[in-house]
């Protein structure tokens, strides 16, 4: 590797809209030296699953253009990435599997809404297949890599988006969260990473995904930058199954989010393997404790009401969405044994096990949601463990799988069941120099609020000013 300065790295998202704005730098620069980026690590950290190199610079000529005649758009000329799981026209969608996939004829709502705030899709990120697991490797593409240390998964199933946000590639990107995939890659590559309220950014061409529980949002280095691409990206279709509250969050960035009372849960949700909260993530997440405290919030230990949330409501919906979007791909024999397997059991549990899960969670929320009548936010760990090895589910079967997903992740999915948005900020390094994050849970419409607490915490903390060593 040559060595490099901060300056060869992708700034922050509210710096690249600046520059751009002033004339600074140029799209086409911009796009040039990301796309430069991504195919010097791409051998070794591997994020990308397409690469638009052509009409990426395209279209960041033409936003050159756009800025020359005056026009400002939030991201006009931005480059950003988005996960393999959505729609581009012109790209397939693998979502992580392997096949000849045919090329999307029309973009994403998502998307779409990027294209219209002016911002230029570099390329798709790699995920594990259909976003099952919390690590991204597989027979399509191989691994992909921790900026931190090669040896680590960057977490999944957002890892690709992660790895290019962690080490550089790109100022921010997007993933998506059906059991923490989202939460759990920023958790193990030191970002900023929001699961917003389902529905907050669409899911079209689907109604809704995984019958609810993965959602879009942002992964970024700084508070702002995550709000402002949630900002962007936030916007429904008619198609829409779940349209919330409107909310912006750009705003809450820097507000005093007031004296809140917070309740710290270490209590893992039920999970049907045994768990361990490793003690230098306990110790993080009491750091992160303590610096709420500093700030003047009381923060009291205490433990949202899970009950059996685990099988009785996530299972059905997860596996019936696997058993569906298997459906999606051209030769399903090529895909993983587990991912087939998976699928059978989502056969199963379809019909009156899935419309019981359904039909469960406002009770849930209602009892889960009771702790919110003492609390503001809840304050959790995002994954039991520092960062896993990248190989650490290779040829083993679904069941081991299964162990050793409960035993890192057992924290982000209740969210997911639940559907209110929840944040992971960085809480600092193992003593293997490994990153640990934190989540800051909310109930309904709270993005404003943790926004507001994250950014907070940013400012004293500063987790934006440590990077990993370069890859190239």
């Amino acid at each position: 590797m040559t060595s490099r300065t901060d300056h060869d790295l992708a700034p922050g998202l509210v710096d690249q809209v600046a520059s751009l704005a002033s004339g600074a730098t140029s799209s086409v620069a911009a796009t040039e030296a990301t796309l430069s980026r991504i195919e010097a690590t791409q051998p070794h950290l591997n994020a990308f699953k397409i690469v638009r190199r052509e009409k990426a610079l395209e279209e960041a000529a033409e936003s050159d253009r756009r800025l020359a005649l005056g026009e400002r758009l939030p991201l006009l000329g931005v480059p950003i990435a988005v996960k393999d799981d959505v729609d581009i026209t012109g790209e397939p969608t693998a979502f992580g599997c392997p096949g000849d996939f045919p090329a999307k004829t029309e973009d994403s709502e998502m998307v779409r809404r990027l294209r219209d705030a002016g911002a230029v899709i570099v390329g798709k990120t790699n995920s594990p297949e259909l976003g099952q697991w919390p690590l991204t490797s597989g027979s399509a593409f191989g691994y992909t890599r921790n900026p931190w240390s090669r040896h680590h998964t960057p977490g999944g199933s957002s890892g690709g988006t992660a790895a290019a946000v962690a080490a550089g590639l790109v100022s921010a990107g997007i993933g998506s969260d059906g059991a923490g995939s989202i939460r759990i890659p920023a958790a193990w590559t030191n970002l900023v990473g929001i699961k917003p309220q389902r529905g907050r950014i669409s899911t079209w061409p689907d109604a809704e995904a995984f019958y609810g529980l993965t959602v879009n949002g942002p992964l970024a280095r700084t508070v702002a930058d995550a709000a402002l691409l949630l900002d962007v990206a936030a916007g429904n279709h008619d198609g829409d199954l779940h349209k919330p509250t409107p909310v912006t969050v750009s705003d809450a960035v820097g507000r005093d989010p007031g004296k809140l009372k917070i309740a710290l849960s270490l209590r893992n949700p039920f999970t049907a393997t045994p768990v361990k909260l490793d003690p230098e993530v306990r110790l993080a997440v009491h750091s992160i404790a303590d610096t709420l405290r500093e700030l003047g919030h009381h923060v009291v230990v205490d433990d949202p009401a899970y009950g059996l949330i685990f099988g009785l409501n996530f299972l059905p919906r997860s596996l019936v969405g696997v058993h569906d979007w298997l459906g999606r791909v051209p030769d399903p024999t090529l895909v993983d044994a587990r991912t087939r397997g998976n699928a059978q059991n989502g056969k199963l549990l379809r019909g009156a096990p899935l419309r019981a899960a359904r039909a469960a969670e406002p009770r849930m929320r209602k009892r889960i949601g009771a702790i919110f009548d003492t609390y503001d936010v809840v304050l959790a760990p995002t994954t039991a463990t520092p960062p896993i090895m990248a190989t650490a589910i290779d040829g083993i079967g679904g069941w081991d799988t299964d162990k050793v997903m409960t035993g890192a992740c057992p924290y982000a999915w209740p969210w997911n069941v639940l559907g209110w948005p929840s944040v992971n900020v960085p809480a600092g390094f193992s003593k293997a120099g490994l990153p640990i994050g934190a989540q800051l849970m909310g109930n309904e419409n709270t993005e404003p609020l943790l926004v507001s607490l994250a950014s907070q915490l940013e400012s004293v903390l500063r987790w934006d000013q440590v990077r990993p060593e370069p890859w190239w």
